[in-house]
């Protein structure tokens, strides 16, 4: 059976090379707060974006290709 603690908060090892750790902990610094919680805000930020992500990627591969997508279309 597995402890009630574990149904609420998953744990987890993020491997950042040393540039990428490098600016957490700067960030987090700057902000006055934690590597978790800086980590934390940016991965809630970014899968909260990616219905966005995915619309302006669709938009510009339309654009891009329009007379491509048209010669297909027929």
């Amino acid at each position: 059976m597995v402890p009630g603690r574990y149904h609420h908060v998953m744990a987890m090892n993020l491997r950042l090379n040393e540039a990428e750790a490098d600016a957490l902990r700067a960030r987090a610094e700057q902000e006055g707060r934690s590597m978790q919680e800086v980590a934390r805000t940016a991965i809630a930020q970014y899968v909260s974006e990616r219905p966005q992500r995915l619309r302006a990627a669709i938009e510009r591969v339309r654009d891009e290709d329009r007379e491509l997508l048209q010669r297909l279309s027929r």
